[in-house]
C-alpha cells in the first residue's frame, strides 16, 4: 500500500492521541510472564513485534516446533535466550530474509558459554538457528559492552531461571544503558535481586517471584513522530498523548529535552498524559546530539531538522546498521531525494541547512516501520508519497488512522 499525503495542518480541536504500551517494555514483560505465569500485564503493545512474541510463547507445551519471528529483531534475540533454558524443548527459530542477514553470533556464543546447545541451520552466525533447551548451571559470561543492548537484555531476562543466577561482565564502554536499566528495573519490580556496579551486572536465581500486576508505559518511540509533527507546525499547535511517566524507564524519553531545541514544550499531567506544544520558532541554526542511548529516534530527529532547515550532527548510531534496514544509508538515500545535503559514516549522520524541499517525492521504506513514520510529518511542509505504508504495523498499527484524526489527509495510490 502506497499513501499520498497531502500538505497537512494539525487540527488543535482533535489532537488527543492514545498510544499503546511500549514495545520494549511489553516484550520484556511477556518473556518474564512466560517464566513466571502469575504476572499480569496491562496496556500491552498492539505492535506486530509484541504479537509475534505472544504467539511464540503460547506454544511452550510443544516439544518440537518452528517459530518464525518475521522482521521482529527483539523477538529473535529474546527468544533465542528464552528457548535455550526450556529444558527438553527443541525449537527452530527463523525469520524473514532480512532477519537472516542480522547477526546473532555474539548472543549465541554467550549462551554456549553458559552451556546452551544452539546450532546454525544455514549461515554461520545468523538465523535460522536450532535450539535444544536444557538447564544451564554456568553463571559467568562476558560480552563486548558496545553490542546491541538486546543481546544483554536477552541474557538478563533468563538470568533468574539459571540454576546459579548470572554474573555478566561488559567489556569496554557501554552503549544503550537505558535499555539495560529498563530490563533491570522490571526484574527489580517483580522481586528478582539485581545489581549493576561498574561494568558487572548480577542477577540472582529466583524459582518464584511475587505475583504482580504491571502496567506498561506507552511507547516513547511512537511519541517521537508526534514531537516531529508539533515541531514542524505553527506556534500554538498542541498534541496530547497518553500515558507517560516523567521518570520513564525508556531511553527515548530524551525526546522531551531534545525537542525543546525545536520549540516544543512538554507538560506532564497528573493523569499521566503529556501535552506537546509549539511555543517558539527561534530554533538553533545547528544542533548536535549523542544518541547512543536512544538510537531509535535518530530518523525522526534527522527528518525534523531537514524540515526546519536546521543543520545537525548525530552520533552514536552504529547499531542502526543492523536494524530492519541499514537505517543510515536509507536516510541518506531518501533525504537526498527530497533535496538534502547529507552524509553518513558507520556511526554518524551529518545534515547541512536546506531551504527547499522537493514535492511529491516517493519515500522508500525498506520494510522499516520507522522510515515510514519518521518521514510522514514532512507532509506539514510538502505533499509526499510513503511507499509500503502498511509497514507501520510492526510497532504502531494505528499510526495512519491517528494522523487522519488530527487533520492529515491521505489517499491510497
Amino acid at each position: 500500500m502506497n499513501l499520498h499525503l497531502e500538505k497537512a495542518k494539525v487540527n488543535n480541536q482533535k489532537s488527543e492521541v492514545r498510544i499503546t504500551g511500549s514495545k520494549s517494555e511489553t516484550n520484556r514483560l511477556l518473556l518474564l510472564q512466560a517464566s513466571y505465569p502469575h504476572l499480569t500485564i496491562d496496556n500491552v503493545s498492539n505492535s506486530d513485534d509484541s504479537e509475534v512474541m505472544q504467539k511464540a510463547l503460547k506454544g511452550l507445551s510443544e516439544k518440537e516446533r518452528t517459530v518464525d519471528v518475521h522482521h521482529a529483531g527483539t523477538a529473535m534475540r529474546f527468544l533465542t535466550a528464552f528457548f535455550a533454558v526450556q529444558d527438553g524443548k527443541e525449537v527452530l527459530l527463523t525469520g524473514s530474509s532480512r532477519m537472516k542477514e542480522r547477526p546473532i553470533k555474539i548472543l549465541v556464543e554467550a549462551l554456549r558459554q553458559l552451556g546452551a546447545e544452539i546450532s546454525y541451520e544455514e549461515k554461520e552466525g545468523y538465523p535460522p538457528i536450532k535450539i535444544k533447551g536444557r538447564k544451564l548451571s554456568e553463571s559467568q559470561v562476558a560480552l563486548p559492552a558496545n553490542v546491541s543492548s538486546q543481546y544483554i537484555s536477552a541474557l538478563l531476562l533468563i538470568a533468574s531461571k539459571l540454576e546459579n543466577g548470572l554474573e555478566l561482565t561488559l567489556e569496554g564502554e557501554i552503549t544503550s544503558i537505558p535499555y539495560i536499566k529498563m530490563t533491570l528495573a522490571l526484574l527489580d519490580e517483580i522481586g528478582v535481586k539485581t545489581s549493576f556496579k561498574n561494568n558487572t551486572i548480577s542477577v540472582g536465581h529466583a524459582e518464584l517471584v511475587k505475583a504482580s500486576r504491571l502496567t506498561v508505559e506507552s511507547d516513547w518511540s511512537s511519541a517521537s513522530y508526534w514531537y516531529s509533527i508539533v515541531a514542524l507546525s505553527e506556534i500554538g499547535t498542541r498534541i496530547t498523548l497518553s500515558s507517560y511517566k516523567k521518570n520513564s524507564l525508556q531511553g527515548d524519553s530524551a525526546l522531551a529535552q531534545i525537542y525543546e531545541d525545536f520549540g516544543v514544550q512538554t507538560v506532564f499531567s497528573e493523569n499521566h498524559s503529556i501535552v506537546l506544544e509549539k511555543v517558539k520558532n527561534d530554533q538553533q541554526a545547528k544542533v548536535s546530539y549523542q544518541l547512543n542511548n536512544c538510537p531509535d529516534i535518530a530518523q525522526t530527529i534527522a527528518v525534523t531538522c531537514f524540515g526546519l532547515g536546521v543543520a545537525c550532527d548525530l552520533y552514536g548510531l552504529h547499531t542502526l546498521k543492523i536494524k530492519e534496514t541499514d537505517r543510515l544509508e536509507a536516510l541518506n538515500a531518501e533525504l537526498s531525494k527530497l533535496g538534502a545535503e547529507i552524509s553518513v559514516t558507520n556511526e554518524s549522520l551529518h545534515l547541512k541547512t536546506t531551504t527547499e524541499i522537493n514535492k511529491n517525492i516517493a519515500i522508500k521504506t525498506y520494510q522499516d516501520h520507522r522510515m515510514a513514520m519518521a518521514f510522514a510529518p514532512l507532509a506539514l511542509k510538502v505533499p509526499l508519497i510513503i511507499e509500503e505504508a502498511e509497514v507501520v504495523s510492526k510497532s504502531y498499527p494505528d499510526f495512519w488512522s491517528d494522523l487522519k484524526a488530527v487533520g492529515f489527509q491521505m489517499d491510497r495510490i
